[in-house]
């Protein structure tokens, strides 16, 4: 076997490789460099953009770290396919991947999307006092999968956004106020114009209770033993549970000072309110 002939075959190959190859790695190399400034510099600017039409920060950062990955990537495959690379099975294998991942990740593609759609629409935001499926709370977060909203019993509720987009939500705070659903009862042979103005002065004794849209009183219902009367005032979101105990406190003690009876679940026998 001659050795120095298939070194001398090896080392000509080896050259005619760099000779070829070498120029276009350095035009690559070269094109890799540029691309990634101006990828980095289209994304600030995109981001830029978006945050001056009212974007959220959070829709921001995942908007900026997708379009940086998807044209990075991109660069790259026209930079392999430029070096000569063979990309049919890449794309391939790319594809299959993808496909099995989208079944897998279906659900959490739905919530995904339904993230986008909350952070561009925006039915609600951070802070505000909203009811979805039933739960009511807080807006603490709004992630692009879930949406974590504060009870007022302090309790953390993650719900996945395909359930915000799929159901019903109800914003408390969009208008900037909210209605308490508040009753209390009054016996039949009380005057209701009475009772009625008595509340109002109660109500006016609460400090958060809104006066302009004016709370509304009126007899809901007739039950056996009292008239039932619903007691409407308008509160601040964040003020609902402080106003709804403090209204009740005052009503108790107004009815109270003006000797108003009720009517206990034991009987039809009226009796004294206590304070």
């Amino acid at each position: 076997m001659n050795f120095d002939v298939d070194i001398e075959k090896y080392w000509n190959l080896l050259v005619d490789n760099v000779v070829f190859y070498g120029p276009k790695l350095l035009v690559a190399l070269l094109a890799l460099w540029l691309g990634f400034k101006l990828i980095n510099r289209l994304v600030r600017l995109t981001r830029k953009g978006l945050g001056n039409i009212g974007f959220s920060d959070t829709l921001l950062s995942f908007t900026q770290s997708i379009l940086s990955v998807l044209l990075k990537g991109l660069l790259l495959i026209i930079l392999a396919g430029y070096l000569g690379f063979d990309l049919t099975v890449f794309v391939t294998v790319l594809a299959t991947a993808g496909l099995a991942i989208g079944l897998a990740l279906q659900g959490s593609l739905s919530n995904f999307a339904a993230g986008i759609i909350i952070l561009i629409f925006k039915p609600y935001r951070i802070g505000d006092w909203i009811e979805v499926d039933g739960k009511f709370g807080k807006v603490e977060e709004i992630q692009i999968f879930n949406t974590l909203i504060v009870t007022p019993g302090q309790k953390t509720l993650i719900i996945p956004n395909g359930s915000v987009i799929e159901g019903i939500v109800t914003n408390f705070s969009k208008k900037g106020m909210i209605r308490l659903e508040l009753n209390v009862t009054m016996p039949y042979e009380e005057s209701f114009p009475r009772v009625k103005g008595i509340i109002q002065e109660a109500l006016m004794e609460v400090d958060k209770v809104i006066r302009d849209p004016a709370p509304e009183i009126g007899i809901e219902n007739y039950d056996s033993h009292s008239v039932l009367l619903a007691v409407r005032p308008y509160v601040a979101p964040d003020d609902y549970w402080e106003v709804t105990f403090a209204t009740y406190e005052a009503i108790k003690k107004a009815f109270n000072q003006n000797n108003i009876k009720v009517a206990y679940s034991e009987g039809v026998e009226i009796g004294a309110i206590g304070e």
